[in-house]
């Protein structure tokens, strides 16, 4: 499959591309039947481990958040995401793209980011699903300079 930029291609992983590092912590969050495995598979493969649930105490690296349309309000889900957050975590919200079963219009992620205290720094394409990559201000992260 050849993919448009920013999208899932032959020329690297996509989990490297959205910044997933072996070692990371990465917590995986609204998953279901209808998920990306292929996705799911790359990003524990270049973690070099599995994907901890919702109910890990751990302190996470990144949040990856499977987001449709009827799954709740974005803004408390986002709330409980940044929880386990580290202090320069992100979260990568995956929604189905246009055309797909769940749909979310990219306004709607854009709009709960900031109320949720996070700040929208990337959209990505991957595949049937968009990612959204957001992170938390400078300002929340204490003793750390720009």
């Amino acid at each position: 499959m050849v993919a448009a930029s920013g999208g899932i291609g032959s020329d690297g992983s996509s989990a490297q591309k959205l910044g997933f590092a072996q070692g990371m912590v990465v917590q995986e969050l609204g998953w279901d039947e209808d998920t990306d495995d292929d996705l799911r598979v790359d990003i524990e493969d270049t973690i070099d481990a599995e994907m901890v649930d919702e109910d890990a105490d751990d302190v996470v690296d990144v949040v990856l958040l499977w987001w449709r349309d009827g799954d709740g309000d974005l803004v408390d889900r986002l709330m409980d995401a940044i929880g386990p957050l580290a202090d320069d975590g992100y979260v990568w919200v995956v929604s189905p793209k246009t055309g797909n079963d769940g749909y979310v219009d990219p306004s709607e992620i854009a709009e709960a980011a900031p109320t949720a205290g996070l700040t929208q720094t990337s959209v990505v394409s991957l595949g049937d699903w968009s990612g959204s990559r957001l992170v938390q201000p400078k300002s929340r992260t204490t003793g750390k300079r720009p």
